[in-house]
Order: C-alpha cells, then sequence, then structure tokens
C-alpha cells in the first residue's frame, strides 16, 4: 500500500501574529523562529518530529530522543549552528513487539490483497472532517449537553456509515435546533410576561398608567398603525342604534329626542363616512384629486393620533351623552312619584335611561386600541355626571320610583342599586381597559425585542457572509450558506485552463529585522501589510474583477484567474481563456507600479518577482476547523518555480503562456533553458515590461 509519512519541525520561541491584507483574511504568524521551524521542516526526515534544543528544554523529558544532525541537511541550521533533535516515537516499540508475535499467516493475508484496494477500504474507513461540517453538531453550540439518568448524554460521532445515518442524524439535529429555539422563544415571553401588570414598578414599565421605561418607545407605542380602528366605530355605532332604538320604543317621543338623535346621527354617519373613504372611491373617478385626498384621508386616521383621538373622544362623548340628555330634558319625568308609579307606565322607563348609560360605557371599551388616558377620562367623567344626576340634579325622579307596600332596603332602593349598577360596570370596564392596554403595551415591546433580535441575526448574519467571503470566493462562499444540502461534501472542482501568478517580495526577508527600534518586527510588518493590502485593493476594479486572491505566503503574493463558478461555459470560449492570461500579466504589471509608488513613499527599494503559467488545476476547500480555499495540480507548481527562479523586476513565463501572450500583442524575450525542480531544463521567457505597460494604457 501507500506508505504515507508526514515530515514536521518544530521549534519554540517569539512570533508576531494577525491578519494581514484587505482581502482572503488567514491568521498568520512570523518571526525568525518561525523561519528556523520552516527549516526544521525540510531539514528532517519522514515520519520523524524535528525539534530544536530550545523546543527540548520545555518538554522536561517527556520524549526521549535522538540526535537529529539537521545541520548536514540545512546550510543555515549549520551557520546558525543550531542543534537538533529526533523524537522517538514511544508507540514504536509497542508496535514492534505487536509484530513479533503477530501469525505469520495473518501478515500473508494482508500482502495477498492489492495496495488499490487496501487504500479505497482505508479511506471508506477513515471519514475525514469535511469543512463547516462542525457547524451543524449540536455541541457546537453553547448549548448544554442534555442528562439522562444523571449522567450527561455524550454523542458520539459516527463516520462511514452512509448517507443514511447522516441524514437521520442532520434530521435529528434539526429538530433538536428547532426544539431549543422554541425553548429560548417560551423562556423570552415567559420573562416578558413575568412582569406585574398591576403593582409597583418593572423593568418595561411602571405606573398605572403602564408608561414605559424605555426611551423613544412611548412615542412609538402612541403613534403605532390601528388598522382596525375602522371597525371600533363600527361597533360603536351598533351601540347608537341600541341606544336610539331603546329611548325610541320606550321612551315618550317628543321634538328633544328627536333633535339630540338627529345631531348624534349626522355625527356618526360623518365619522363613518370617513373611516370608509376608501370603500367609496369605487364610485368616483379613483385617479382623481378627490379619490385620492379620500384614500390618504383614510391613512391619516389609522397613523395619526392627532386625527384619530379627537375623533374617537367625538364619538364616544356623544353617546355618553345621548345616553342620559333626554332625562333631564322629557318634563313628564317631572310628575312622576310614589303614588302615581303603578299607574303611569312613562314612569316606567327611568331604568332604561340606566341601561343606555351602561351601553355608553360600554361603547369605551370598543376601542381597544384607544389612548388608556383618554378612556379612563371619558368613563370617569360619565361615571361622575350620572351620579350627580342620580343623587342631586334629578334625585328626585329616582326616588319616586321606589316600591310604596315594602320597607326601603338597599335591594329594594332603585336610586342605590342604579348607582350600585353604574359603579360595577365601571370598575369593570376600567379594569379591562388596564388589561387590554397591558398586554397592548407588552406586544408593542413584544414586536420591538424581536425585531431587534432579527436586525441583530441579520448583521450577523451578513457579518458571516462577509467574512466568508473574505475567507473563500463568493461562488464558493454561496456554495455552502446555501440552502444546497449536497455541501456536505467537499467542494472540488477541476479547471481546464486557470492562469497563475506568483508574486513575491525576495528583499523583504533581508528587510526584516527584530529589535528593539522596530518593536521586534512589528514596523517591518506593517510595511507588508500595507503592501499586501495595496495589492489586494487593485481587485476592487473592475478591470481586475476576474482574478481571485488564492493566499499569501510570507512576502508572496499568489493569485489565479479563471476561476468562475462555471468552468464549463468559460472554458468553451479559448478567446477568454487567453483572456485572462492577458488579465494576469495586467494584475502582474500593476502590482509592480503599486510597488514603485510604495518604495517613494518609504524610502526603500523592493523589486517585485513575478511567475506566471496556465494550464488544468483543481481548486478546492481543505480543512475542517479552518478551512481554507486552494488551487492544486502541475500548474501551480511550474508557476511557483517561475518565480522563485526568476530574476527581480520581470515577469517569468513559460513557453506556451508566451506563445498565448504573442498572440495578444505583448512581446515576450527568451531566457533561455533553466533547471527547474522536478521538470527538468525549462526554456521561459520574460515578458517586455515597457510592451505590458503600454498595453495596459491602450486597454485602459
Amino acid at each position: 500500500g501507500a506508505d504515507i509519512n508526514m515530515r514536521v519541525g518544530v521549534h519554540s520561541g517569539n512570533v508576531l501574529c494577525g491578519v494581514i491584507g484587505l482581502r482572503k483574511w488567514q491568521f498568520d504568524v512570523w518571526s525568525h523562529d518561525v523561519s528556523l521551524a520552516n527549516r526544521m521542516e525540510s531539514a528532517g526526515l519522514p515520519g520523524r518530529v524535528h525539534i530544536t534544543e530550545a523546543t527540548l528544554k520545555h518538554m522536561n523529558g517527556a520524549y526521549d530522543v535522538e540526535e537529529g544532525h539537521g545541520e548536514l541537511r540545512d546550510p543555515y541550521l549549520k551557520e546558525m549552528n543550531i542543534k537538533t533533535y529526533l523524537v522517538i516515537d514511544p508507540r514504536a516499540k509497542n508496535r514492534r513487539v505487536q509484530n513479533i508475535h503477530l501469525p505469520k499467516h495473518r501478515v500473508n493475508d494482508g500482502l495477498k490483497v492489492r495496495p488499490s484496494v487496501r487504500m479505497t477500504r482505508y479511506l471508506e474507513s477513515w471519514g475525514a472532517a469535511r469543512p463547516f461540517s462542525h457547524f451543524d453538531q449540536s455541541d457546537a453550540s453553547s448549548a448544554e449537553v442534555p442528562v439522562v439518568n444523571g449522567k450527561p448524554k455524550l454523542d458520539i460521532p459516527l463516520k462511514g456509515m452512509g448517507r443514511t445515518v447522516k441524514t437521520e442524524r442532520n434530521v435529528s439535529q434539526k429538530r433538536n435546533q428547532e426544539e431549543e429555539l422554541h425553548d429560548r422563544m417560551m423562556n423570552t415571553i415567559d420573562g416578558l410576561s413575568s412582569a406585574k401588570p398591576w403593582f409597583g414598578k418593572t423593568d418595561d414599565f411602571y405606573g398605572f398608567l403602564l408608561f414605559f421605561t424605555a426611551d423613544g418607545l412611548e412615542k412609538e407605542y402612541r403613534t403605532f398603525r390601528i388598522p382596525c380602528i375602522r371597525n371600533y366605530f363600527l361597533c360603536a355605532s351598533l351601540i347608537f342604534l341600541g341606544i336610539f332604538l331603546i329611548q325610541i320604543l320606550v321612551m315618550p317621543r317628543n321634538a328633544n329626542l328627536g333633535i339630540s338623535f338627529g345631531v348624534v346621527s349626522i355625527l356618526i354617519i360623518w365619522v363613518l363616512l370617513l373611516c370608509y373613504a376608501d370603500k367609496c372611491v369605487r364610485f368616483f373617478n379613483e385617479s382623481a384629486p378627490f379619490s385620492r385626498f379620500l384614500c390618504s384621508l383614510v391613512e391619516m386616521i389609522e397613523t395619526r393620533p392627532s386625527l384619530r383621538v379627537p375623533l374617537v373622544a367625538l364619538t364616544l362623548g356623544s353617546l355618553l351623552i345621548i345616553s342620559i340628555v333626554n332625562l333631564p330634558l322629557d318634563q313628564t319625568l317631572q310628575t312622576c312619584n310614589a303614588s302615581s308609579l303603578a299607574t303611569e307606565s312613562k314612569c316606567q322607563s327611568i331604568p332604561y335611561y340606566i341601561y343606555c348609560c351602561i351601553l355608553g360605557l360600554i361603547a369605551c371599551s370598543m376601542f381597544l386600541r384607544l389612548c388608556f388616558e383618554l378612556k379612563i377620562l371619558l368613563l370617569t367623567a360619565a361615571f361622575t355626571a350620572y351620579n350627580v344626576i342620580i343623587f342631586h340634579t334629578h334625585s328626585s325622579i329616582f326616588r319616586s320610583n321606589l316600591p310604596v307596600t315594602s320597607p326601603i332596603g338597599v335591594l329594594e332602593d332603585f336610586q342605590k342599586m342604579s348607582c350600585f349598577y353604574l359603579s360595577l360596570y365601571y370598575l369593570t370596564l376600567v379594569l379591562l381597559a388596564r388589561q387590554v392596554e397591558y398586554y397592548s403595551r407588552l406586544d408593542c415591546l413584544w414586536k420591538r425585542k424581536f425585531r431587534k433580535e432579527d436586525e441583530e441575526i441579520e448583521t450577523m448574519e451578513n457579518l458571516n457572509q462577509l467574512l466568508l467571503e473574505n475567507v473563500l470566493p463568493a461562488h464558493v462562499a454561496a456554495y455552502f450558506i446555501g440552502d444546497n444540502k449536497s455541501n456536505e461534501d467537499l467542494y472540488h472542482q477541476s479547471y481546464d485552463c486557470v492562469c497563475v501568478m506568483f508574486a513575491s517580495v525576495p528583499e523583504f526577508k533581508v528587510f526584516y529585522t527584530e529589535c528593539d527600534v522596530n518593536k521586534e518586527g512589528l514596523e517591518c510588518l506593517r510595511l507588508l501589510n500595507e503592501i499586501i493590502a495595496d495589492f489586494d485593493e487593485l481587485l476592487m476594479k473592475p478591470k481586475f474583477s476576474g482574478v481571485e486572491k488564492i493566499k499569501t505566503i510570507g512576502s508572496t503574493y499568489m493569485a489565479a484567474t479563471g476561476l468562475t463558478a462555471t468552468p464549463g461555459q468559460e472554458n468553451q470560449d479559448q478567446e477568454k481563456q487567453h483572456a485572462l492570461i492577458g488579465i494576469t500579466v495586467e494584475y502582474a504589471m500593476a502590482l509592480m507600479s503599486k510597488l514603485d509608488g510604495i518604495n517613494r513613499h518609504s524610502f526603500n527599494n523592493f523589486s517585485l518577482r513575478v511567475g506566471i503559467n496556465h494550464g488544468p488545476v483543481i481548486a478546492g476547500v481543505i480543512g475542517a476547523k479552518k478551512p481554507q480555499y486552494d488551487i492544486w495540480g502541475n500548474t501551480v507548481n511550474v508557476a511557483s518555480r517561475m518565480e522563485s527562479t526568476g530574476e527581480l523586476g520581470k515577469i517569468q513565463v513559460t513557453e506556451e503562456t508566451c506563445q498565448i501572450l504573442e498572440g495578444l500583442g505583448y512581446s515576450c524575450e527568451c531566457r533561455g533553458f533553466i533547471n527547474v525542480k522536478g521538470k527538468g531544463e525549462l526554456r521561459t521567457y520574460f515578458v517586455c515590461t515597457d510592451m505590458a505597460k503600454s498595453q495596459s494604457i491602450g486597454m485602459n
């Protein structure tokens, strides 16, 4: 089978860590100790951990080591006189002992299996973690671990069990997330509803009138739109109709009765026409200014308290007055007394005035979302006026309505019972109005809090998307955050023609120093950040919208063109493929121009070394904890060699890339054959920068 070993280099020291650039953010570390750790890896041995003496001192004898002789494999380690060691794996002895006692026929049986089959079986049972897969796990959140029978319930991830188990797990996780969200919502609602609505001050509102404690919320509540206010007026008109029927059928008919009800009827009809004006538009030309005015009038009644509150006060005041106003105006009732009660039916109409007063009080409760203070004011004023009429101004009428054959008691005293009925309805309606007001304000508070949470969630989603698109290309980020459930698989995409560019600033390694003057290398990294940030700014230009930054490796900048969301369609057009190579050269020239500007302002003399190659690549996202988008293939390796074997201030390309560039009008200079590691002798070319500059001016 395939014997895969890892070469590991470890060194302990000081580092500077952070994020540089404007695009494709990645956390990185820099220092001479980091460079030394890199050397330790390259000078190590496959399957061994290569450490320095500084790391060995921190291990406190935890592992056995042996001489590493790294200085024999790396000249830098020899120059710096770095003594290295190789860690002895404590499991190696146990494996050797197990191999000694292992039956030979089992070993032979294993050797009979083809290496490719063994590798396939291994990969199938391996189940490597996928990018962003930990986002779906319930233990990735801050939720508590469920407890079963007094013991924490631990979910053991099953790998290699097939898509059925994975689907069931996803459904179970989704159900758990929905239950958790439901519990959170119920806890929030219980927290909001736990306030005592009748006594004292709460965190949200205080006092009998339930004023909000939050700034601005009181004004928001009072200016809240009431789309059903027309229905409130309609219910009030039905109560008016009931009062009218009672008095017109029971009370003596006279001019005062007709005039009073005529005036109130006109008022009620006028208010209803205002509320239902938009329904009357169908009888007129809808595009006429008058029709638009009617529609806007209804809108103002629903949204403007300065208009709807006076209309409500006028309507309710009219109903409360019309309920009792005819009693003082009816002169025939003044002749009622105890002796004539049994014979004169007109005195029997007095209780119906009390019924009308009760209906008038009930009308105040029809306006559920009305200003609570106005309802209390109207109810209190009407209740007081009714009692003044009963006990003071017209008390003789109510006293005359008493039976003469039985002693006067509380239940037989019509005057006191009238006050009792009115008081009962008054208190009931006041408590009901306050309860409605409390829940109306609570509803407003819920809406505001949930709206605030929705805004926070939306902001967090936008930030997550922004961060994700700064780590991955836009179309790859959409693949992971979209509704497509296939994103549980690894993302990979093959491209037939991608132009890859490596651009480095080799002199930065010499420029980087660690001393007190530059804050142990911090100022050097600040300059590197300015360089990379200026390079990233070029990507925002429409001309370079097709250039995709891959990553930065130290002072090396890696980018590519042709990494589109639909590679098949893009590759069908050969002219577009060749144009992408030209755009890559233009971008490299723009990087050189940016670096020249930085040199002028920072008094440095940095030069850019660029290598470009094109061909097929494979793109994908690797890593589960910190996913990273990258590209692989022979094209990438050759592009990297074009940069590392190039010259300062020049763009080195392969012969195939040169032929395409010459077809686009660029001039290239043959460098000759150079030895490329892993490729042998390759003929390379330098792109003439003057020609590229003129071509860039022409394209602009």
